[in-house]
């Protein structure tokens, strides 16, 4: 388990004062000129060796992203854009994070920004995080007002702006390209790559786009040391990471938890445990709905990180622990997310405008058990063919829970299917 003494997010709770007084008792903003003296390529060294990798469910290398941002300016302004469009059903740490502990994020800002040569940054919320943007908005005019933000930031010589843009609860939009055409006042739809936005982001100018996580987590490991923040967890897979748990638990929360936590003990230590007891469990979607769901058997031993659940052919994803008991339909519990993409998809891609309406019509007659035993293969061939043809990855993300349920559930979808032609036979 992770010592209290190591928790970044201090706040997650809300039981303290989120305001810049409250914060700065927690250590927020302590000595923040010191780190951007550092410079440019000091703190993106830093951020490299800390090993820390993005929280927003891809898991690249924070240090590494930002190091493609141009050195030397072309004329055109650097942008900074963080993505709080936290959108993936199961998730909520980047809400909470808005909501009690703000300041680390817009320290964060600063620092990353500062990092990137980007004098202005947006932060795109989730149109239904209401009270979180306002939360956000105040914390960026306590730090403008206190000479944090702004002109001379921190008494530092750079300028910097922190602006704060409201969504219209579009899932494609927590799409990095996606965003920055929404942000450019656009229809959400992801982008071809390349170009990457490090060379034509928003408005055609070099931009970064990082998750509330990966910013807000900056500060402290500049404070502490990259060699704190990497000595937790397992090599490649460091540092802390708050985890969503939702579902059949007894206490569902959000907690900060070292990564590579065996899955059955943060489900145990900090979600009351499986209700009904851990052999009531069924399965576990590890990382949020776009990734496949893991069966008893393997949550059992299975590590919380990127490395341990890509080994078993699911994913860390946003840390988002969906859990199922027996008492869940699991046929139906995929269809219905199956539903979720087919309405969230933008269109743009055949593939995945065609496929996932498919995948999800198919899934509703697996529910009934209205098919054949051909259809099975078929249903994951079609996931096959949507899944890396589309220009982002919401056809991936379409596809991994039917994949995920085939592969560990195919006898349950066999079982259905004969129960409803047995009793077609007996109705005859």
């Amino acid at each position: 388990m992770l010592a209290d003494r190591d928790r970044i997010f201090t706040n997650l709770y809300g039981f303290h004062d989120w305001g810049l007084a409250g914060a700065r008792t927690r250590g927020d903003w302590d000595g923040t000129k010191e780190i951007l003296g550092k410079g440019r390529d000091g703190i993106i060294d830093l951020v490299k060796k800390s090993g820390l990798r993005g929280r927003g469910g891809a898991g690249f290398p924070t240090g590494l992203k930002w190091s493609f941002m141009p050195k030397q300016s072309d004329g055109r302004p650097h942008f900074l854009v963080v993505n709080a469009d936290e959108s993936e059903p199961g998730t909520c740490k980047d809400r909470d994070i808005m909501r009690h502990d703000p300041h680390k994020l817009v320290e964060g800002c600063l620092i990353a920004a500062f990092a990137m040569g980007a004098h202005q940054a947006y932060i795109y919320v989730r149109g239904e995080f209401f009270r979180e943007a306002e939360r956000v908005e105040a914390a960026i005019a306590q730090a403008r007002e206190a000479g944090l933000v702004g002109r001379n930031a921190c008494g530092s010589g750079f300028d910097f702006e922190l602006s704060v843009h409201r969504g219209a609860g579009a899932y494609i939009c927590g799409e990095e390209t996606g965003l920055l055409e929404s942000l450019e006042g656009k229809k959400g739809q992801p982008r071809l790559k390349p170009p990457f936005p490090a060379g034509a982001g928003l408005y055609g100018c070099p931009t970064t786009v990082n998750n509330v996580e990966s910013i807000a987590v900056v500060p402290t490991i500049l404070r502490r040391g990259p060699e704190w923040f990497a000595a937790i967890g397992r090599p490649n897979n460091v540092g802390t990471k708050v985890f969503c748990i939702s579902g059949h638990v007894n206490r569902p929360c959000n907690v900060e938890e070292a990564m590579g936590i065996p899955l059955r003990e943060l489900i145990d230590k900090h979600a009351g445990g499986v209700r009904g007891g851990w052999d009531n469990l069924l399965a576990v979607i590890p990382g949020g709905s776009s990734v496949p769901l893991l069966p008893k058997a393997t949550c059992d031993t299975v590590l919380m990180d990127f490395d341990a659940l890509r080994d078993v052919k699911s994913g860390l994803g946003t840390a988002a622990v969906i859990v199922m008991d027996k008492s869940a339909d699991v046929v139906k519990a995929i269809a219905r997310l199956s539903k979720f993409y087919m309405h969230e998809s933008c269109g743009q891609c055949t593939p995945c405008r065609e496929g996932t309406g498919w995948l999800w019509r198919v899934m509703e007659r697996m529910v009934r058990g209205d098919a054949e035993i051909e259809e099975i293969a078929l249903l994951e061939q079609v996931t096959y063919q949507i899944e890396g043809h589309t220009i982002c990855a919401l056809g991936d993300a379409a596809a991994w829970p039917v994949q995920g349920l085939l592969r560990h559930f195919r006898p349950e979808l066999e079982r259905r299917i004969h129960a409803r032609k047995a009793a077609r036979l007996a109705a005859e």
